[in-house]
């Protein structure tokens, strides 16, 4: 007997494959919906078999009529170098993709949780950032397209709530890695994993000395399990990822040690609007869900590199 159907949009990208495992693993009915623009068949391959798993090809920027009792809003590109390969989309898919789950929330009257981000913070004037801090975002550069759209995604969220009583959960995912991350996305841990692997030159993009917060997948997808668990009456936003901060030079020291690959070091210029510094304030995540990252990073790197070099002799 299953406890819950529960409808994951994104639910074959990287975070969206780990977290339909975890649903189904304890023992809930899982609709995965995804129009693999970002997302493959290859990270929810596994789970097809399963006998309470479906997988719908669908885009959030239209309707959804299906029969759910949660539901997960993860669909959107999330690495820079996707969002704003088709900025318009990326700006539809959050709002329109947001409009259309609080839909389809609103007429069920059922749960939904959004996964907001840490980027719309910008680049942050507070430190570290807190959930009552507005955020320092240029709404016109060229990463707009996503911090803005998902600010947009946030406001959507909590007028659907006090206008039309839905219940909401909206998180704000800072630096997550893992297993699945798309080799091709310009993230920095899977970019610095695959250069060492392949005996590249790390591209560093600036001194190196911006810092990151580097949250592994296990733990985000625990907490975001955790946070649809609360009570009703708790909507968030709530901070989520690991507090302990890196610089991006102190990343790849990391991974050119665990890959024992020869490779150096080479700087580039910085992208324009790229955040100095980012590290969350958990204390909310803390208090409201008994929620702190476990996994140290270089056991999370350790996990990542497997990943990557079986990928890579295939």
């Amino acid at each position: 007997m299953t406890e819950r159907r529960i409808l994951v949009t994104g639910g074959a990208g990287f975070l969206g494959s780990h977290l339909c495992e975890e649903l189904l693993a304890r023992g809930n009915e899982v609709l995965c919906a995804d129009n693999f623009f970002t997302g493959s068949k290859h990270n929810i391959a596994h789970l097809l078999s399963h006998p309470y798993f479906e997988l719908l090809r669908h885009d959030v920027c239209f309707p959804l009529y299906v029969e759910v009792d949660e539901i997960y809003n993860l669909a959107c590109p999330a690495s820079p170098v996707h969002y704003q390969w088709d900025a318009v989309q990326t700006v539809k898919t959050s709002v329109h993709g947001a409009i259309n789950m609080l839909g389809l929330a609103k007429r069920l009257r059922i749960k939904i949780l959004q996964t907001s981000t840490s980027e719309i913070y910008g680049n942050p004037e507070v430190h570290p950032q807190t959930e009552d801090y507005w955020g320092h975002v240029n709404p016109i550069g060229p990463r707009a397209c996503y911090d803005e759209g998902k600010r947009c995604a946030e406001t959507l969220f909590f007028s659907y709530h006090r206008q039309h009583g839905i219940p909401i959960k909206v998180v704000r995912i800072f630096n997550t890695y893992g297993p699945r991350m798309h080799p091709d996305d310009g993230r920095v841990v899977s970019n610095f994993i695959l250069q060492a692997l392949r005996g590249e030159p790390i591209t560093i993009y600036g001194d190196g000395k911006q810092t990151r917060s580097f949250c592994y997948v296990d733990d985000l997808v625990e907490a975001l399990i955790r946070m649809m668990n609360t009570p009703e009456e708790f909507t968030g936003p709530v901070n989520l990822g690991n507090p302990h901060e890196s610089t991006i030079l102190e990343l790849a020291e990391h991974v050119i040690r665990l890959t024992g690959t020869p490779s150096d070091i080479i700087h580039k210029p910085l992208p324009q609007d790229d955040p100095a510094r980012r590290r969350p304030d958990i204390t909310l995540a803390k208090e409201k869900l008994g929620w702190e990252p476990g996994i140290p990073l270089e056991e999370g790197l350790k996990h990542t590199i497997d990943y990557y070099k079986g990928m890579l002799e295939k």
